[in-house]
Parts: C-alpha cells; sequence; structure tokens
C-alpha cells in the first residue's frame, strides 16, 4: 500500500480542522480527554471565522456529589468561548472552606484558559476538583444540546413563553425561590415567592428583593448584581433565578423540533395536571388543573382547609379561585378577603401545576 507524504497529510489536516469542526463547545465526554482537547483547540479556530451554530449564554451544569459536599458549576459562554466559570456551590464547613477557596479560583481560571473540561485537579482538593470538572462537563453539554436545537441565543439562551420557578436556594438565613415570567425570550417578571423573614431578615428582604426583581428583568439573566447589606439573600435570589432560567431553556428545547404538525396536535389534546400540596395554617391546599391549547380550561381544589369556620371560607373562596386561574392562566390571582391562607395555598399549588405542564 503507498504510504501518504507527511506534507499531504498536514495539508489535508489542516483542511479537515477548518471546514469540519465549527463549535468550541463540541467536546467529547470527560472519558476521551485526549479527544476533547483536541476538539477544544481545534475548535478555537473555527469560531473566529468558520460556519456553524454560534453559542452564546449561561450554563449551569448539574450538581455533583462528591464526599464532602455538592460541587455545581455554571459557565458564560459568548461567541463559542467560554469567557467566565464559577462554582455556585463547593464543599464547606471545616476544613472544607480552605480547600474551596484555594481550589475554586484555580479551576475557574483553569476552564477559561484551556476552554476545556480537561482541566488539572487541584492538589489538597481532589475531591471538589473531580466533581468541579463533573458538573463542568455538564454545563458543557448543555451548551453543546443549545446549539444543536438551533434555538436562538442573545442573553442566556433561548427561553420558552411562560411562568418559571426556580428550586428554592437555601440560605443562612432561610430559603429564597424566585418565579419568572417569560414572553418574546425576555424576563418581563421577576418576583420571590421565598425570601428569609423574621428579625432583621424582614428589613433585608424589604430592601433587597425588589431591587434583586428589576435587575433580573433589565438584565435578563442571572448575572445581577449582589444588594450590599444582603449578600445571602442575593446569592440565593441569583440560584434559584437561574434554575428558573434553565427551566425556561429547557421548555424551549423540548418544544423547538416539534413543527407546527406537533403544536397542532399537542394543543388538542388536554392535559390534568395536579399541583404539590401547600400546607397553611388551617389546612393543605391542592389544585388540579386541565390544560388544553396551552390555556388552563379547568380549575379545582382537591384539597382545602375544612372543619369550624374554614368550611365557610373554603366555600366562599374556592369558587373564585378556580374561576381566577382560568381567567388569568397563571398563578398570578388576586387573594380572596377573609381567606388570605387558602389563597395563598392555592396559588402555590396552582403554580407547582403550572410548571408541571410546562408553563
Amino acid at each position: 500500500m503507498r504510504k501518504s507524504h507527511p506534507l499531504r497529510r498536514v495539508v489535508l489536516a489542516t483542511a479537515a480542522t477548518v471546514s469540519g469542526i465549527v463549535l468550541l463547545l463540541s467536546l467529547k465526554p470527560s472519558s476521551d480527554p485526549g479527544a476533547a482537547q483536541a476538539a477544544g483547540a481545534a475548535a478555537q479556530g473555527s469560531a473566529q471565522g468558520g460556519a456553524g451554530a454560534v453559542v452564546s449564554g449561561t450554563m449551569t451544569g448539574d450538581a455533583a456529589q462528591t464526599q464532602y459536599g455538592a460541587v455545581q458549576v455554571r459557565i458564560t459562554v459568548v461567541n463559542n468561548r467560554i469567557t467566565k466559570a464559577e462554582a455556585v456551590q463547593a464543599p464547606k464547613g471545616g476544613t472544607s472552606d480552605q480547600k474551596t477557596a484555594l481550589a475554586v479560583p484555580k479551576l475557574n481560571a483553569d476552564v477559561v484558559a484551556k476552554q476545556s473540561p480537561n482541566i488539572d485537579t487541584v492538589s489538597g482538593a481532589t475531591y471538589t476538583s473531580e466533581g468541579y470538572k463533573k458538573s463542568l462537563q455538564s454545563a458543557i453539554d448543555k451548551a453543546n444540546a443549545s446549539a444543536g436545537s438551533g434555538a436562538s441565543q442573545g442573553s442566556g439562551g433561548a427561553q420558552a413563553a411562560g411562568t418559571f420557578t426556580g428550586d428554592a436556594a437555601q440560605t443562612q438565613y432561610g430559603a429564597v425561590q424566585v418565579r419568572i415570567t417569560v414572553a418574546g425570550g425576555k424576563i418581563t417578571k421577576a418576583e420571590a415567592v421565598q425570601a428569609p423573614k423574621g428579625g432583621t431578615s424582614d428589613q433585608k428582604t424589604a430592601l433587597a428583593v425588589p431591587k434583586l426583581n428589576a435587575a433580573a428583568v433589565t438584565a435578563g439573566s442571572a448575572e445581577i448584581d449582589t444588594v450590599s447589606s444582603a449578600t445571602y439573600t442575593s446569592e440565593g435570589y441569583k440560584k434559584s433565578l437561574q434554575s428558573a432560567l434553565d427551566k425556561a431553556k429547557a421548555a424551549a428545547g423540548s418544544s423547538s423540533g416539534s413543527g407546527d404538525a406537533g403544536a397542532s396536535s399537542g394543543a388538542a389534546q388536554a392535559r390534568t395536571v395536579t399541583g404539590s400540596v401547600a400546607q397553611t395554617q388551617y389546612g393543605a391546599v391542592q389544585v388540579r388543573i386541565t390544560v388544553a391549547g396551552g390555556k388552563i380550561t379547568k380549575a379545582e381544589a382537591v384539597q382545602a382547609p375544612k372543619g369550624g369556620t374554614s368550611d365557610q371560607k373554603t366555600a366562599l373562596a374556592i369558587p373564585k379561585l378556580n374561576a381566577a386561574a382560568v381567567a388569568a392562566g397563571s398563578a398570578d390571582i388576586d387573594t380572596v378577603s377573609s381567606a388570605t391562607f387558602t389563597s395563598e395555598g392555592y396559588k402555590k399549588s396552582l403554580q407547582s401545576a403550572l410548571d408541571q405542564a410546562g408553563g
């Protein structure tokens, strides 16, 4: 068999690099480090002039559990390059504080420098480093998926229209949970459905949350400033906000390839979804909704407070809340006077049902 001339091999390799590899983030899984490193290095050139989908946005990897706690990484990508990496979760407490403070800045910098999940393990923080790399790979995989789906990017990637509630973020002073409303690919409303309360937390929450809500709408992402004197609340807010944004992106990705025919057939099918039970001072509230054509066609309470005066309040409030849910098509409905606790529980369970329904 005739051997290839070395010069010919160089020419062919160069041509393949320019024409074949288009995404900076098209990395092999971490189990194939050589291939991942080669793909990352070759794609840097193509990002400057090659064809292909351009990825920009913020992607949060799945939390990786380690022997000393969870590690979760968020990356910011601009035009196919990782411009920022950060750990939104890392081991803490005892000696973990020192190891995290030592390791995470090095890992963050290494990601930006190498543009790859194949980063060095930090000596003395092996478990944190391995967890970091796993979560980083997950974030990169999500970036690849967003490119493959053909979704438009902009600030943080394509987002489905609807209302999305982020996961509750636990802080030193209590849980923070954020709900966003998305329309036209933008955050049109942000609100904290949970925030620290009691003692000085009431003042800090009252000061910080309106500023954070406004910043989320303005920025269209979780890259917002921490409010001075409310650091813990701010950090929890940003974590939950990012979770809500991730859910909006996931909803957009799941519907992006369905086409008109799929959308029409899905719209014609009615779905019944039951929200989580919301505990109130007077008893549990649980809401079931029927959704068809992207709208709530029916709402009902399958659980509500009962006994004593609760019977009268439930009989008064629930029909009004059911009608309001159908009319509004969301959990942004008015509280029924004299049935405040029932109303708040109803709205929480209704939002849970809407989240399950995907909007």
